[in-house]
């Protein structure tokens, strides 16, 4: 039945997340070319909000628990476990504070409404999975570029979304460079849960119902031996993903 009710309910979304996107490139445009860096940040700031309200069309809620006090006048490198697409609009809009960048696959940059642009010019790198060179090089720079303006750099080491939950191990290159680029940063763990639920029945018809967790762990500074750093980091991660 939940299934059934989740068809038209998708078709729904679908419609309102289209709009949304199609709305705010426009929008985008004019804050960045017209009004610089700031006005943009909160155009997409606004732009992730409203996508994540669209969620709500299919029945999805959001817990957001952060008891810790991070400070802003720092770069971070946000780690975190990977589900869905789903999981990037609340991180934008909840560590809005800390201006999020992210490394994103190269076919993202390029066709998709207020996304691509944003990813193009918002301070994200876009990578070629198929080009390890080109990878390391634009890692590298979001390092720099966040160790020099005090912005965040958002990673998810697994390289590939869980489908079902489960955690993947990390791939750690990636984190090694940004850690490398940017010894300044604040490391930031962040548990995913249920992210997944929302493609359970494949990209359509979207799950309904989920209730999406985000989970950060205790900040831990850019210091020390960075393999048993990043040991602690994806044990952390892992032990706080508990929904499959």
């Amino acid at each position: 039945m939940q299934k059934i009710l989740a068809y038209p309910l998708t078709v729904i979304y679908f419609i309102f997340f289209g709009l949304v996107l199609v709305i705010f490139h426009p929008i985008q445009w004019v804050c960045f070319n017209l009004f610089g860096y700031n006005a943009h940040k909160k155009s997409v700031s606004i732009l992730n909000l409203s996508l994540i309200r669209c969620t709500h069309v299919l029945g999805t809620r959001y817990t957001f628990t952060n008891p810790y006090k991070i400070p802003k006048d720092r770069p971070l490198i946000i780690v975190a476990n990977h589900q869905s697409m789903n999981d990037i609009p609340p991180i934008i809009w909840f560590m809005r504070a800390h201006h999020p960048k992210f490394v994103s696959k190269i076919e993202l940059g390029k066709g998709i409404p207020s996304v691509s642009y944003n990813l193009r010019h918002g301070g994200s790198v876009l990578i070629d999975r198929k080009d390890a060179k080109q990878a390391l090089m634009e890692i590298s720079k979001l390092g720099r570029y966040i160790e020099k303006y005090n912005r965040s750099a958002v990673i998810f080491p697994e390289g590939t979304r869980s489908r079902n939950g489960h955690p993947k191990k990390f791939q750690r290159t990636g984190l090694k460079i940004l850690m490398k680029q940017a010894p300044s940063a604040l490391i930031v763990p962040i548990s995913i849960n249920n992210s997944w639920k929302m493609l359970r029945y494949g990209k359509f018809p979207y799950g309904i119902g989920s209730h999406l967790t985000f989970k950060i762990h205790q900040p831990l500074n850019n210091s020390g031996n960075p393999d048993e750093l990043i040991d602690k980091v994806e044990q952390e991660i892992t032990n706080g993903v508990t929904s499959f």
